[in-house]
């Protein structure tokens, strides 16, 4: 998917807009922030929230194309959670902008329900 994400946004946007993408690839962790183990994950996400966040930012001065993907539906250790490119014209344009955009998906579109490893009662 981010090849191919590579190869279109290279063909369709302007060159004099494009100088550097930024990629993020989520995976699931063995264990939770705090530190418990986890056997798997249920995710979600808001589509109508995404879809109004991506117009937003992609208005943003020197952002020539966002893209993003999540996963959605139970996933396993090591599944990809989501995929994020922001692609622009200079490292000072993008870097905030895809700093802003992850926090916003992590903290206001999906939703992480990490299922624990069961504990072993004795």
């Amino acid at each position: 998917m981010i090849e191919q994400w590579i190869k279109e946004i290279k063909t369709e946007c302007p060159p004099e807009k494009l100088g550097m993408l930024l990629i993020h690839n989520g995976i699931v962790r063995a264990s939770a922030k705090d530190g418990q183990p986890v056997q798997s994950m249920m995710l979600s996400y808001d589509k109508g929230l995404l879809s109004n966040v991506l117009k937003t930012f992609k208005a943003k001065e020197g952002i020539a194309d966002i893209r993003v993907w999540i996963n959605e539906g139970k996933l396993q250790i090591g599944d990809d959670i989501m995929n994020v490119c922001v692609a622009g014209r200079f490292r000072t344009d993008i870097l905030p902008v895809f700093q802003e955009l992850l926090t916003i998906i992590k903290r206001d579109i999906v939703r992480e329900d990490e299922v624990p490893v069961p504990r072993c009662s004795r």
